[in-house]
């Protein structure tokens, strides 16, 4: 069986790392796959990044499943045009993609269900979204509309903070149209958690619960990156916070898939908020999460090929996921710098890790070496009985990993 996995990431790294583990599979072509992917287990690289040439690609080399990893593809409409030419592939369709592609949608979905959220205003010119926020209560969240790499939600403090965001999303065109829409919405103050899932449309089966540290400095502090560790699963995420998720969101979330006729087999993955006045939906994503995927899915007992395939052929409400009854720490490590400016192309020193393993993203190979390309170049994720077990095998095994000015987290797992 031959698998094509779209992306160049970590979590498609760990995608086909886990596609490989099956024995049906012979090789995962990666496309365009990264340095890392490019020498693991049954990974071929394919320097492929246009839908046109993925489509050819698929149907020239009789692909037999293709999985999307990015948003990007999938809110551009891949799924769709797969599947016209009867390619198999797991994902949701254009339309259904919406529900990352666009913040307003999503929000509008959100209300429409009963899905509970945050209270909000939609802002299409730059005017009244300044005098809203000149009387609005404070701290309060700022979303462009459309995709922006992780970087388009602010929370702001005070007045002078909203207008400049503002001014950068909805003038300055800071997200090359994604920011000229906005939503202003209620902060929520609580602790954030990760609940990836899978649906066939006619079920939701979510993942185990995973905590992400999205700031680049210690104690939470500094700028949002796309994630720089991960823990799982999360300690906040008590059953009762879990019944809460399924009959406040979740439920609610299939109801309207199914009622909007959204032709949705794929990843469906909940950003939500554990406050004292509930559990909150803050985001949906169509996608795995980067860098959850790299800490959930070394905690899947089942087969994640025989997941996708009951997926595809509508039969979840049969699937049962078993996990492994442990915690993984996944700890990334960046370029200095990051998530400003940095340096590439510096050489990748990675030692024998006997009890971890490496899932490379901004990594390049030449010459059958490893050199940085990325912010996030890499993430060591290791896995034990106790999560304090998996933090100390995880921050032991990237002191093996090494490259210039190489930076991390060291208190991934540190509950404030």
């Amino acid at each position: 069986m031959k698998v094509l996995v779209i992306g160049s990431g970590g979590r498609e790294h760990a995608i086909a790392w886990k596609l490989s583990q099956n024995n049906s599979v012979k090789t995962v072509y990666c496309a365009p796959g990264n340095g890392a992917t490019y020498g693991e287990n049954k990974c071929i690289n394919v320097n492929l990044n246009t839908i046109e040439e993925l489509k050819n690609f698929a149907k020239e080399n009789s692909i037999d499943l293709t999985v999307v990893g990015p948003e990007e593809p999938l809110t551009k409409g891949i799924t769709d045009e797969f599947k016209a030419l009867g390619l198999k592939i797991f994902g949701p369709s254009k339309e259904a993609a919406k529900l990352e592609g666009s913040k307003i949608y999503a929000k509008n979905f959100m209300k429409k269900y009963g899905v509970k959220t945050a209270e909000y205003e939609v802002f299409t010119e730059y005017d009244p979204a300044v005098n809203y926020v000149k009387n609005c209560r404070y701290p309060v969240v700022i979303k462009a509309d459309g995709l922006a790499a992780g970087k388009g939600v602010v929370i702001c403090n005070k007045e002078e903070e909203a207008v400049k965001v503002l001014e950068d999303f909805m003038l300055n065109n800071a997200f090359n149209g994604s920011g000229k829409n906005v939503v202003v919405e209620e902060f929520l103050e609580g602790v954030e958690a990760s609940i990836l899932s899978i649906t066939d449309g006619e079920v939701i089966l979510p993942f185990i619960s995973a905590k992400d540290h999205k700031q680049i400095f210690d104690k939470n502090l500094g700028p949002n990156t796309g994630g720089m560790g991960v823990i799982t699963p999360n300690p906040y995420c008590s059953d009762e916070v879990l019944e809460s998720f399924k009959n406040d969101i979740m439920l609610p979330t299939l109801k309207g898939i199914q009622a909007e006729g959204l032709d949705y087999i794929g990843i469906i993955f909940f950003g939500i908020m554990i406050t004292k006045n509930g559990v909150y939906n803050l985001e949906y994503n169509v996608r795995l999460g980067d860098p959850e995927t790299q800490a959930v899915l070394p905690l899947m007992e089942s087969d994640l090929l025989d997941l996708l395939n009951s997926a595809i052929n509508k039969d979840l409400k049969n699937y049962n996921i078993e996990w492994k009854k442990v915690h993984s720490c996944c700890v990334v490590a960046a370029s200095d710098g990051y998530p400003g400016e940095y340096k590439t192309g510096l050489p990748i020193e990675i030692k024998e890790l006997t009890e971890s393993k490496v899932f490379g993203a901004g990594v390049a190979e030449k010459d059958s070496k490893l050199y940085t390309s990325g912010g996030r170049v890499l993430a060591v994720t290791s896995t034990a009985d106790t999560l304090e077990q998996a933090i100390e095998k995880a921050y032991r095994d990237i002191k093996n990993v090494d490259f210039e000015g190489i930076y991390y987290r060291k208190d991934i797992g540190t509950l404030y």
